[in-house]
């Protein structure tokens, strides 16, 4: 299956689940399902950022992958580099992320954080951490419509990191059996 067809099959997803909560959404009372504009404005910003995140990892899998096989150096130094790629690529995420939530909060009526928060972007890249992570502090706890954003990230974050490992030890398998 080649990659535009990966694409487009995600994106075919992305449009029948959407078109599936309008449906829901116009069967059910107004007080049920996403009834307000700030619940689909958050449920958007939250599927946005899914998407971007997703082909984010499998584009820069797809580069680290093409550019070890290039790399004519030892296998400790491939693994090392595709290690540091994979916390850069974390970390981006992440920061992804805690621009959603930033952006989500500096609109009225799709949410807060309370706690000690400071309100600037590194507070979100903080508590973006947190949640990716599924840590789960605790010291910041979400309120309104960025719920959906926060559960979404979790689920991500587990997912993306796993899919992270699998992809290590598949270049490791690859790198240490053609030695």
């Amino acid at each position: 299956m080649g990659e535009s067809s990966v694409v487009r099959r995600l994106l075919a997803c992305i449009c029948w689940a959407a078109v599936g909560l309008v449906a829901m959404s116009q069967a059910a009372s107004a007080s049920e399902v996403l009834s307000s504009n700030e619940a689909w404005v958050a449920v958007l910003v939250t599927v946005l950022i899914v998407v971007v995140c997703i082909t984010l990892h499998y584009e820069v899998f797809n580069g680290l992958s093409t550019f070890l096989v290039r790399l004519h150096t030892r296998p400790r130094s491939r693994i090392l580099i595709l290690i540091l790629g994979l916390m850069v690529l974390h970390v981006l995420e992440i920061w992804i992320f805690a621009v959603g939530y930033f952006f989500l909060t500096s609109q009225p009526g799709l949410g807060s954080l309370s706690g000690a928060l400071d309100a600037d972007l590194l507070e979100y890249v903080y508590y973006s951490s947190v949640v990716y992570t599924t840590l789960g502090f605790g010291d910041l706890i979400p309120h309104g419509n960025i719920r959906f954003l926060t559960g979404t990230e979790a689920l991500m974050g587990l997912m993306l990191i796993t899919w992270s490992a699998s992809f290590t030890f598949l270049e490791m398998q690859k790198f240490w059996n053609n030695r």
